[in-house]
Protein backbone atom coordinates (compact mmCIF):
# COMPACT_ATOMS: atom_id res chain seq x y z
CA UNK A 1 0.00 0.00 0.00
CA UNK A 2 2.79 2.43 0.83
CA UNK A 3 4.53 1.67 -2.46
CA UNK A 4 1.25 2.30 -4.33
CA UNK A 5 0.80 5.56 -2.44
CA UNK A 6 4.32 6.63 -3.33
CA UNK A 7 3.68 6.06 -7.01
CA UNK A 8 0.36 7.88 -6.93
CA UNK A 9 1.75 10.91 -5.13
CA UNK A 10 4.91 11.11 -7.20
CA UNK A 11 2.72 11.14 -10.29
CA UNK A 12 0.65 13.87 -8.71
CA UNK A 13 3.75 15.96 -8.17
CA UNK A 14 4.77 15.52 -11.81
CA UNK A 15 1.32 16.68 -12.82
CA UNK A 16 1.70 19.67 -10.54
CA UNK A 17 5.11 20.66 -11.84
CA UNK A 18 4.78 19.87 -15.51
CA UNK A 19 1.34 19.28 -16.95
CA UNK A 20 -0.93 21.50 -14.88
CA UNK A 21 -1.87 25.00 -16.05
CA UNK A 22 0.20 27.73 -14.42
CA UNK A 23 -1.11 31.07 -13.22
CA UNK A 24 -1.31 33.58 -16.03
CA UNK A 25 0.09 37.08 -15.68
CA UNK A 26 -2.21 40.00 -14.96
CA UNK A 27 -4.02 41.25 -11.91
CA UNK A 28 -7.41 39.70 -12.76
CA UNK A 29 -8.56 36.66 -14.67
CA UNK A 30 -5.45 34.61 -13.78
CA UNK A 31 -5.84 30.85 -14.18
CA UNK A 32 -4.86 28.36 -11.48
CA UNK A 33 -5.30 24.62 -10.99
CA UNK A 34 -7.58 22.80 -8.60
CA UNK A 35 -6.55 19.22 -7.81
CA UNK A 36 -9.14 16.45 -7.67
CA UNK A 37 -8.89 12.67 -7.66
CA UNK A 38 -9.76 10.48 -10.61
CA UNK A 39 -13.36 9.25 -10.35
CA UNK A 40 -12.23 5.82 -11.58
CA UNK A 41 -9.04 5.02 -9.71
CA UNK A 42 -8.34 2.09 -12.06
CA UNK A 43 -7.84 4.62 -14.85
CA UNK A 44 -5.03 6.20 -12.83
CA UNK A 45 -2.86 3.10 -13.04
CA UNK A 46 0.59 4.30 -14.06
CA UNK A 47 -0.66 7.87 -14.02
CA UNK A 48 -1.63 10.40 -11.39
CA UNK A 49 -4.40 9.74 -8.89
CA UNK A 50 -4.80 13.53 -8.74
CA UNK A 51 -5.57 15.59 -11.82
CA UNK A 52 -5.78 19.36 -12.28
CA UNK A 53 -8.85 21.26 -13.36
CA UNK A 54 -8.34 24.94 -14.33
CA UNK A 55 -10.16 27.76 -12.55
CA UNK A 56 -10.05 31.47 -13.41
CA UNK A 57 -10.09 34.11 -10.72
CA UNK A 58 -13.08 36.48 -10.86
CA UNK A 59 -12.33 40.17 -11.18
CA UNK A 60 -13.29 40.89 -7.57
CA UNK A 61 -10.40 38.71 -6.30
CA UNK A 62 -7.18 40.71 -6.12
CA UNK A 63 -4.24 38.56 -7.18
CA UNK A 64 -1.83 40.62 -5.07
CA UNK A 65 -3.75 39.51 -1.96
CA UNK A 66 -2.37 35.98 -1.42
CA UNK A 67 -4.82 35.15 1.37
CA UNK A 68 -7.81 36.20 -0.74
CA UNK A 69 -6.60 34.15 -3.72
CA UNK A 70 -5.84 31.14 -1.52
CA UNK A 71 -9.27 31.33 0.09
CA UNK A 72 -10.99 31.52 -3.28
CA UNK A 73 -9.01 28.53 -4.60
CA UNK A 74 -9.76 26.44 -1.53
CA UNK A 75 -13.45 27.34 -1.52
CA UNK A 76 -13.60 26.36 -5.20
CA UNK A 77 -11.75 23.13 -4.44
CA UNK A 78 -14.24 22.19 -1.72
CA UNK A 79 -17.17 22.77 -4.09
CA UNK A 80 -15.93 19.90 -6.26
CA UNK A 81 -14.94 19.48 -9.91
CA UNK A 82 -16.87 20.40 -13.04
CA UNK A 83 -15.36 17.47 -14.96
CA UNK A 84 -17.42 14.32 -14.37
CA UNK A 85 -14.32 12.14 -14.73
CA UNK A 86 -13.00 13.72 -11.52
CA UNK A 87 -14.35 13.60 -7.99
CA UNK A 88 -13.80 15.53 -4.81
CA UNK A 89 -11.34 13.91 -2.37
CA UNK A 90 -13.25 15.50 0.52
CA UNK A 91 -16.17 14.10 2.53
CA UNK A 92 -19.52 15.68 1.69
CA UNK A 93 -20.16 18.79 3.72
CA UNK A 94 -16.50 19.67 4.35
CA UNK A 95 -16.20 23.44 4.67
CA UNK A 96 -13.46 26.00 5.24
CA UNK A 97 -13.51 27.46 8.75
CA UNK A 98 -10.48 29.71 8.37
CA UNK A 99 -7.38 30.30 6.28
CA UNK A 100 -4.37 32.30 7.40
CA UNK A 101 -0.93 32.81 5.92
CA UNK A 102 1.92 33.03 8.42
CA UNK A 103 5.28 33.65 6.76
CA UNK A 104 5.31 31.19 3.86
CA UNK A 105 2.87 28.72 5.46
CA UNK A 106 -0.88 28.48 4.86
CA UNK A 107 -2.84 27.47 7.96
CA UNK A 108 -6.05 25.79 6.83
CA UNK A 109 -8.77 24.89 9.31
CA UNK A 110 -11.57 22.64 8.03
CA UNK A 111 -14.88 21.41 9.45
CA UNK A 112 -15.30 18.12 11.34
CA UNK A 113 -16.24 16.15 8.21
CA UNK A 114 -12.56 16.11 7.17
CA UNK A 115 -11.76 13.89 10.13
CA UNK A 116 -13.67 11.04 8.51
CA UNK A 117 -10.72 10.52 6.16
CA UNK A 118 -7.83 8.15 6.84
CA UNK A 119 -5.10 6.25 5.02
CA UNK A 120 -4.67 6.88 1.30
CA UNK A 121 -7.90 8.91 1.14
CA UNK A 122 -6.58 11.34 3.76
CA UNK A 123 -3.21 11.63 2.01
CA UNK A 124 -4.83 12.39 -1.34
CA UNK A 125 -7.06 15.03 0.25
CA UNK A 126 -4.11 16.60 2.09
CA UNK A 127 -2.13 16.83 -1.15
CA UNK A 128 -5.08 18.10 -3.16
CA UNK A 129 -5.13 21.06 -0.77
CA UNK A 130 -1.33 21.36 -0.74
CA UNK A 131 -0.82 21.23 -4.51
CA UNK A 132 -3.64 23.74 -5.01
CA UNK A 133 -2.31 26.29 -2.52
CA UNK A 134 1.43 25.99 -3.14
CA UNK A 135 0.95 27.32 -6.67
CA UNK A 136 0.99 30.74 -5.01
CA UNK A 137 4.56 32.11 -4.74
CA UNK A 138 3.81 33.25 -1.20
CA UNK A 139 2.90 29.74 0.04
CA UNK A 140 5.62 27.11 0.46
CA UNK A 141 3.94 24.78 2.96
CA UNK A 142 0.48 23.95 4.28
CA UNK A 143 -0.82 22.88 7.67
CA UNK A 144 -4.32 21.42 7.83
CA UNK A 145 -6.30 21.23 11.06
CA UNK A 146 -9.87 20.21 11.90
CA UNK A 147 -11.81 22.58 14.12
CA UNK A 148 -8.49 24.02 15.28
CA UNK A 149 -6.88 20.69 16.14
CA UNK A 150 -4.29 18.49 14.48
CA UNK A 151 -5.38 15.00 13.44
CA UNK A 152 -3.63 12.81 16.01
CA UNK A 153 -3.57 9.79 13.69
CA UNK A 154 -1.83 11.65 10.85
CA UNK A 155 1.93 10.95 10.67
CA UNK A 156 2.81 14.35 9.22
CA UNK A 157 1.19 17.72 10.01
CA UNK A 158 3.07 20.02 7.60
CA UNK A 159 2.92 19.48 3.83
CA UNK A 160 4.88 20.76 0.86
CA UNK A 161 4.67 19.73 -2.79
CA UNK A 162 8.24 18.41 -2.56
CA UNK A 163 7.31 16.04 0.28
CA UNK A 164 5.65 13.78 -2.26
CA UNK A 165 9.05 12.62 -3.46
CA UNK A 166 10.08 11.72 0.09
CA UNK A 167 7.41 9.05 0.61
CA UNK A 168 9.04 5.71 1.53
CA UNK A 169 8.93 2.85 -0.93
CA UNK A 170 7.75 0.52 1.84
CA UNK A 171 9.14 -2.86 0.77
CA UNK A 172 8.02 -5.74 2.95
CA UNK A 173 10.72 -6.28 5.58
CA UNK A 174 9.12 -9.00 7.71
CA UNK A 175 5.90 -10.32 9.18
CA UNK A 176 4.18 -10.92 12.51
CA UNK A 177 1.59 -13.49 13.59
CA UNK A 178 -1.43 -11.96 15.33
CA UNK A 179 -4.98 -12.68 16.44
CA UNK A 180 -7.34 -10.05 15.10
CA UNK A 181 -10.74 -9.61 16.73
CA UNK A 182 -13.87 -8.73 14.75
CA UNK A 183 -17.51 -8.70 15.90
CA UNK A 184 -20.14 -11.04 14.50
CA UNK A 185 -23.72 -10.02 13.76
CA UNK A 186 -24.60 -10.38 17.46
CA UNK A 187 -21.69 -8.22 18.61
CA UNK A 188 -19.60 -11.11 19.91
CA UNK A 189 -15.88 -10.91 19.14
CA UNK A 190 -14.42 -13.63 16.96
CA UNK A 191 -10.77 -14.34 16.13
CA UNK A 192 -8.99 -14.31 12.79
CA UNK A 193 -5.49 -15.76 12.85
CA UNK A 194 -3.39 -13.62 10.51
CA UNK A 195 0.19 -13.08 9.33
CA UNK A 196 0.73 -9.34 8.79
CA UNK A 197 3.39 -7.82 6.53
CA UNK A 198 5.73 -5.27 8.11
CA UNK A 199 6.92 -2.40 5.91
CA UNK A 200 9.74 0.09 6.33
CA UNK A 201 8.83 2.44 9.18
CA UNK A 202 6.22 0.01 10.55
CA UNK A 203 5.88 -1.25 14.08
CA UNK A 204 3.98 -4.39 15.01
CA UNK A 205 1.31 -2.26 16.67
CA UNK A 206 0.84 0.00 13.64
CA UNK A 207 0.47 -3.12 11.46
CA UNK A 208 -2.31 -4.39 13.74
CA UNK A 209 -4.14 -1.05 13.61
CA UNK A 210 -3.82 -0.92 9.82
CA UNK A 211 -5.22 -4.46 9.51
CA UNK A 212 -8.21 -3.69 11.76
CA UNK A 213 -9.06 -0.65 9.64
CA UNK A 214 -9.76 -3.04 6.76
CA UNK A 215 -12.53 -5.57 6.27
CA UNK A 216 -12.17 -9.00 7.94
CA UNK A 217 -11.34 -11.93 5.67
CA UNK A 218 -14.32 -13.87 7.07
CA UNK A 219 -17.31 -12.34 5.28
CA UNK A 220 -19.65 -13.38 8.11
CA UNK A 221 -17.88 -10.95 10.45
CA UNK A 222 -18.28 -7.16 10.68
CA UNK A 223 -15.56 -4.47 10.56
CA UNK A 224 -13.81 -3.94 13.87
CA UNK A 225 -14.34 -0.17 13.78
CA UNK A 226 -17.57 1.80 13.21
CA UNK A 227 -17.73 4.47 10.53
CA UNK A 228 -15.71 7.51 11.58
CA UNK A 229 -13.61 5.68 14.20
CA UNK A 230 -9.90 6.44 13.88
CA UNK A 231 -6.80 5.57 15.88
CA UNK A 232 -4.13 8.12 16.74
CA UNK A 233 -0.57 7.41 17.79
CA UNK A 234 0.20 3.91 19.11
CA UNK A 235 3.38 3.01 20.98
CA UNK A 236 4.72 0.48 23.50
CA UNK A 237 6.56 1.18 26.76
CA UNK A 238 7.58 -1.66 29.09
CA UNK A 239 5.04 -4.03 27.53
CA UNK A 240 2.21 -1.52 27.90
CA UNK A 241 0.69 -0.35 24.61
CA UNK A 242 -0.64 3.22 24.66
CA UNK A 243 -3.32 4.22 22.14
CA UNK A 244 -4.19 7.87 21.64
CA UNK A 245 -7.79 8.69 20.69
CA UNK A 246 -9.23 12.02 19.56
CA UNK A 247 -12.11 13.52 21.54
CA UNK A 248 -13.36 15.12 18.31
CA UNK A 249 -14.33 11.71 16.94
CA UNK A 250 -17.04 11.14 19.52
CA UNK A 251 -19.05 13.79 17.64
CA UNK A 252 -18.36 12.18 14.26
CA UNK A 253 -18.98 8.49 14.92
CA UNK A 254 -22.57 7.77 13.94
CA UNK A 255 -22.95 4.39 15.66
CA UNK A 256 -21.60 5.20 19.14
CA UNK A 257 -22.94 1.89 20.46
CA UNK A 258 -20.06 0.17 18.65
CA UNK A 259 -17.27 2.18 20.33
CA UNK A 260 -17.02 -0.28 23.22
CA UNK A 261 -16.76 -3.23 20.83
CA UNK A 262 -14.12 -1.41 18.78
CA UNK A 263 -11.97 -0.73 21.85
CA UNK A 264 -12.26 -4.34 23.02
CA UNK A 265 -11.39 -5.62 19.54
CA UNK A 266 -8.37 -3.32 19.33
CA UNK A 267 -7.22 -4.11 22.86
CA UNK A 268 -7.44 -7.85 22.31
CA UNK A 269 -5.70 -7.68 18.94
CA UNK A 270 -2.80 -5.62 20.31
CA UNK A 271 -2.45 -7.94 23.31
CA UNK A 272 -1.97 -10.87 20.93
CA UNK A 273 1.49 -9.45 20.23
CA UNK A 274 4.30 -10.96 22.30
CA UNK A 275 5.53 -7.46 23.17
CA UNK A 276 2.21 -6.28 24.67
CA UNK A 277 0.68 -7.30 27.99
CA UNK A 278 -2.00 -4.63 28.29
CA UNK A 279 -3.44 -1.66 26.44
CA UNK A 280 -4.13 1.75 27.94
CA UNK A 281 -6.28 4.28 26.10
CA UNK A 282 -5.56 8.01 26.18
CA UNK A 283 -7.78 10.85 24.98
CA UNK A 284 -6.00 13.75 23.30
CA UNK A 285 -2.75 12.45 24.78
CA UNK A 286 -3.97 12.37 28.39
CA UNK A 287 -5.28 9.60 30.69
CA UNK A 288 -9.07 9.62 30.85
CA UNK A 289 -11.84 7.70 32.60
CA UNK A 290 -14.21 7.66 29.65
CA UNK A 291 -14.23 7.84 25.87
CA UNK A 292 -17.72 8.95 24.98
CA UNK A 293 -19.85 6.70 27.18
CA UNK A 294 -17.22 3.92 27.40
CA UNK A 295 -15.22 3.36 30.59
CA UNK A 296 -11.49 3.34 29.74
CA UNK A 297 -10.17 3.89 33.26
CA UNK A 298 -8.78 0.34 33.44
CA UNK A 299 -6.27 -1.22 31.03
CA UNK A 300 -7.56 -3.58 28.35
CA UNK A 301 -6.28 -7.12 27.91
CA UNK A 302 -7.69 -10.11 26.03
CA UNK A 303 -11.47 -9.77 25.37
Amino acid sequence: MKKLLTLLLCAALLTASGCAPEAESGQTGATYSLYFREAEMESASGKSALRAEPVTLPEDVEEEDARQVAEYLLMSLLKGPMDESLQSPFPKGTSLLSLKITGSRALVDLSFEYERLSGVALTLADYAVTLTLTQLPRIMSVKITVQGRELAYRENQIFTAQDVLLAPEGDVLGSVAVRLYYPDSEGQLRVEERELDLYEGDTQTSAVVRALEKQPEDKTLLPAFPEGFRIGKVWVEERVCYVNLSSLLTDVIEDTSRISTALRALGGSLCSLDTVEEVRYLVDGEPADRYGYVDISEPYTEP
